[in-house]
C-alpha cells in the first residue's frame, strides 16, 4: 500500500459521513455470505454472536471500497467496509483475522457502543482491545506464533510503544 492510500484509509476510519462513503463504494452493498462463505459455522464467529450467529450474518451488509486500505466497520450504518484490492492480494490469514475483529466491532455496534471514542488512544479503546482479545484467541487457535502475530498487529496507524502496549495487554510476546 503506497502513502497516499495509507492516509486515505487513516482519513475514512475516522470521517464516515454517509455521502462520502457512497462517493467511494464499488457498488450496492451486498450481504456478507456474497463475500464470505459457511462463517455462520465458524467457532471464532459463533463465541462473537452465539445462537443467533446465522441471523446476524444474514442482515450484515458488506461496501467494497476501491482505493487501498483493509477493512472497518461504518459506524453510520454498521456496514463493513472492505478494500477490493485488499481482498484479492492481501494475506489470506491476516483478511480472516481481520475479519473476526470487525465482526467483534459489528457486535459491539449492534449493542450502541462508541467503536471510536475519542477518550481513549486506539490501543487502549476498550472496543478495540475486546475486538483484539477475540482475534488473537483465534490466531492461537489456529495455532500462530507470537511472532507472526505480532506481524498481524503491526499496523501503520500503531507505533512501536502502542504494540508494546497492545501486546502486553493481548499477553502476545512481541
Amino acid at each position: 500500500m503506497n502513502w497516499l492510500e495509507t492516509i486515505a484509509f487513516q482519513i475514512m476510519r475516522f470521517i464516515r459521513k454517509p455521502p462520502l462513503n457512497q462517493i467511494l463504494n464499488l457498488g450496492s452493498s451486498r450481504s456478507f455470505a456474497t463475500y464470505f462463505k459457511h462463517f455462520e459455522n465458524n467457532e471464532a464467529v459463533r463465541g462473537i454472536f452465539g445462537e443467533k450467529t446465522a441471523e446476524v450474518l444474514q442482515k450484515i451488509k458488506v461496501d467494497l471500497i476501491w482505493f487501498g486500505g483493509y477493512m472497518y466497520v461504518n459506524s453510520y450504518n454498521g456496514h463493513l467496509v472492505v478494500s477490493a484490492r485488499y481482498l484479492k492480494t492481501g494475506d489470506k490469514i491476516d483478511i480472516y483475522l481481520d475479519l473476526i475483529h470487525e465482526l467483534c466491532h459489528i457486535k459491539q455496534f449492534m449493542k450502541g457502543k462508541d467503536l471510536f471514542d475519542p477518550r481513549y488512544n486506539y490501543v487502549e479503546r476498550p472496543t478495540e482491545i475486546e475486538a483484539y482479545c477475540y482475534t488473537i484467541q483465534e490466531a492461537r487457535r489456529l495455532g500462530l506464533s507470537d511472532k507472526r502475530i505480532c506481524e498481524y498487529l503491526k499496523t501503520e496507524w500503531i507505533s512501536e510503544r502502542d504494540l508494546k502496549f497492545l501486546s502486553r495487554i493481548l499477553n502476545v510476546t512481541c
